[in-house]
């Protein structure tokens, strides 16, 4: 893996350069609700990892860390940000934590999938990075996929359930939006994961054409 600094939504490791996040985006956009509350969690677990994993190694000189393997600890960090966000999220609104407690449980891995850690054990080839460099860097990759997630969610529940949603009371999400059911809407192809797939499809082919027009060096490479 590459440890050059890449941009966190053309560069080849993003959420749609490398099709990084698609199985968040898949899974957690049929919702509103579901993609919020999995944003949340992206934020979490992001920035407290990296913050954490950063102030650890730099405060020790990465001497209590094993040569390999950095990358098990950065995920077990990841893995308890993400039960805390849960365990919390679980105690405001349980059934809302029960909806997506699958995406949830896949957000740390996500998190550990960046290459955040390699560039935190690998001082001598980011030697001006520091821990507010490191922790801003992993935010702003949460932040592509979470507002891709979330305006995928827009996109895709009106065309599913004519409606939007947003997480709460005793149900699990309220709607905040409801649209009149007519001949067009709603499309319930795009309720199923194959719906979810032809959208996406159409987003990558657009972030290709954008990406070949702003960045046609790099679309040569």
């Amino acid at each position: 893996m590459s440890l050059e600094k890449q941009h966190s939504f053309w560069g080849s490791l993003s959420p749609l350069g490398g099709l990084s996040g698609a199985g968040l985006l898949i899974m957690a956009s049929a919702r509103l609700a579901w993609a919020v509350t999995i944003a949340g969690s992206l934020f979490w677990v992001f920035g407290l990892t990296a913050f954490t994993y950063a102030v650890l190694y730099s405060s020790t000189d990465g001497k209590i860390f094993p040569a390999q393997g950095g990358t098990v600890i950065f995920t077990c960090m990841a893995s308890f940000f993400g039960a805390v966000y849960l365990m919390l999220f679980w105690l405001l609104c349980p059934f809302a934590a029960f909806e997506v407690f699958l995406p949830l449980m896949l957000v740390p891995l996500f998190c550990s999938s960046s290459s955040v850690v390699e560039k935190i054990t690998n001082p001598k080839g980011n030697y001006h990075f520091d821990i507010y460099d490191h922790v801003s860097e992993s935010v702003s990759q949460a932040a592509v996929l979470a507002v891709l997630l979330v305006v995928f969610s827009i996109i895709r529940e009106p065309l599913s359930y004519c409606s939007l949603s947003f997480p709460g009371t005793f149900q699990g999400m309220v709607t905040i939006v409801s649209f009149k059911a007519g001949s067009f809407f709603p499309i319930r192809i795009f309720t199923s994961s194959a719906g979810a797939f032809l959208l996406l499809g159409y987003f990558v082919c657009l972030y290709q054409y954008g990406k070949s027009a702003f960045f046609p060096g790099d679309a040569e490479k």
